[in-house]
């Protein structure tokens, strides 16, 4: 399965890529909430991934991109929650304990409305890094059937095993 990170400014330049990439998978990002919510109503995903770093927490609650709307819009177009790995591990202390209460709240969110949620990082490459995946998400309050395993963009993983063990 290959996946394919499609981000953009506007509706109209994220609608020209989506379409133009329809036989892969599409992982959409973006940073504008409402363009996250307008492509989740119009267009055809197979993941919504949203960043979570340089998002800025309101006084009484915290501001993680996904809300109730997102989440019925993704439960009817049968579309996965990705949380970026990468942004997780690159960040410092400070702002790494903000992402992950983040993660947590959509979290709670995908649970009340029987949503899957995925790991998506580029750099990881071992069979073991998906226990430690599933042992995060536990750890983050997601129920088994909740986790898929983790998207690889690019290669996938057992692609690569499946390679090896051809050589």
């Amino acid at each position: 399965m290959e996946y394919i990170i499609v981000s953009g400014k506007d509706f109209n330049e994220a609608r020209k890529k989506i379409r133009e990439n329809k036989e892969r998978e599409i992982v959409f990002t973006s940073n504008d909430d409402e363009l996250n919510r307008k492509v989740l109503e119009k267009e055809t995903i197979s993941i919504l991934l949203i960043n979570q770093k340089g998002r800025k927490d309101r006084a009484k609650q915290r501001d993680s991109g996904f809300n109730q709307v997102l989440a019925k819009l993704a439960k009817k177009k049968s579309v996965i929650l990705g949380i970026n790995l990468d942004e997780i591990l690159k960040t410092k202390e400070e702002e790494k304990a903000k992402i992950l209460a983040r993660v947590r709240q959509n979290v709670k969110l995908c649970n009340k409305n029987k949503l899957k949620m995925v790991f998506i990082s580029e750099e990881l490459n071992e069979a073991k890094d998906r226990y430690n995946l599933k042992a995060l998400g536990l750890v983050l309050g997601m129920p088994t059937w909740m986790m898929s395993d983790f998207a690889k963009l690019g290669k996938d993983v057992e692609e690569r095993n499946r390679e090896k063990k051809n050589l």
